[in-house]
């Protein structure tokens, strides 16, 4: 099989989906090299930036975000491939990479479902899928704990959030999601996850809907944190 796979490499070579150089044996989405140097926020689990963003707001248990994401990075270039380039394996990638970090750290045994952040369906139709959804497939495949992108639902396709202030974002998201089945909610200790995270508007608004299905804890992670 291998053999198979460096034979088909030499006609179809693939390439690295943050800095475009050619994969080796081993390797799959992204190369070592981006992995080993992505820009990690290294957030502890307890008080840090995206806890801050959404103190007094929404009650949760931990709060983090995997990279730093600024203009014109690696991990905005990342971001673009994931949403508008059709690459839905970089989510899965990163899930799984960051789904490591979270089970070195003992957060294996603390969640009992993983939930995205759900898009309309008329933009999974658009783009073929969510890529909060891919995110949480990663994270699911190394934690061992299940992910549905079905229970939480978005009723109303929104106007993107870039370049809107803080209130706007609010006004923009605040009565567009819902829970479709609250009985898988109830009890459980619940990972809300999304791409990126700014003002955490999106995150507040799916996550009290979360809560008032009766969640027992609301932790939520993120690929990214805006800088």
């Amino acid at each position: 099989m291998n053999l198979l796979k460096d034979f088909v490499s030499l006609f179809f070579p693939r390439y690295c989906l943050a800095c475009s150089n050619s994969l080796v044996g081993g390797e799959e989405t992204l190369c070592t090299y981006c992995i080993v140097h992505l820009p990690k926020t290294n957030y502890e689990l307890g008080d840090n930036p995206v806890r801050d963003r959404l103190a007094g707001r929404l009650p949760i248990t931990y709060g983090v975000a995997f990279l730093k994401l600024k203009k014109g990075g690696v991990v905005q270039k990342m971001l673009h491939q994931l949403k508008y380039k059709h690459h839905p394996e970089i989510g899965v990638k990163l899930g799984k990479v960051f789904g490591n970090e979270l089970k070195q750290k003992g957060l294996s045994a603390t969640f009992d479902l993983i939930i995205p952040v759900p898009l309309h369906p008329s933009r999974i139709r658009k783009r073929g899928y969510n890529q909060s959804a891919k995110f949480a497939e990663g994270l699911s495949y190394v934690l061992q704990v299940p992910w549905d992108e079905s229970i939480s639902v978005r009723k109303t396709r929104t106007k993107t959030q870039t370049n809107k202030s803080k209130l706007e974002r609010w006004e923009n998201v605040k009565d567009v999601f819902a829970i479709a089945q609250s009985g898988q909610v109830s009890g459980k200790r619940i990972l809300l996850v999304d791409d990126v995270i700014t003002t955490g508007a999106t995150l507040e608004a799916c996550g009290m809907h979360l809560i008032n299905s009766g969640c027992a804890q609301l932790s939520v992670a993120c690929i990214a944190e805006a800088q």
